[in-house]
């Protein structure tokens, strides 16, 4: 009976000392977003924090049929009008709600619609969910984008 305490006691202890993955895992990184349509990889989106919020931008544009890395944001408005889309900032503003980061917004350069936004980890750590609403998040649709890591094979 005593040996049976020390393993439980030690078990708990070694639960208490070792965080769970899904909280090392981080948003922070390189993603993989992929056409709803296609299932292709479409770009890489850079996610990093600042100040406590995290920022997006386009790291890589995956070449389509008609369309270059060079390309610009046409459809966008204020400052970001006929910016180069590759480098542009897409995700800004977004804190940390739990396991989750919202109070944010996300541009979708093909329309030039900016979204507000949610983000949170899925496949622990390796699929980010993407929310994009006007309002309020009922109305709206999320894209999963996959850690570049495990998208993209090793060359």
């Amino acid at each position: 009976m005593r040996t049976l305490h020390f393993v439980f006691a030690l078990a708990v202890s070694f639960l208490l000392a070792c965080p769970s993955r899904a909280s090392e895992a981080s948003v922070i990184g390189r993603w993989v977003t992929v056409d709803d349509k296609t299932g292709a990889p479409r770009s890489v989106v850079e996610i990093a924090e600042a100040d406590g919020t995290l920022q997006g931008k386009i790291a890589k544009i995956y070449d389509e049929p008609g369309q270059s890395p060079s390309d610009l944001c046409t459809k966008c408005s204020g400052d970001l009008k006929d910016k180069p889309i590759l480098g542009m900032k897409i995700l800004a503003g977004l804190k940390r709600d739990g396991d989750a980061w919202d109070g944010g917004t996300i541009l979708d350069p093909d329309s030039g619609n900016v979204y507000s936004a949610t983000l949170g980890l899925s496949d622990s750590g390796k699929k980010l969910v993407v929310r994009g609403y006007l309002g309020i998040s009922l109305f709206g649709r999320s894209q999963t984008w996959i850690r570049e890591a495990s998208a993209v094979p090793a060359k």
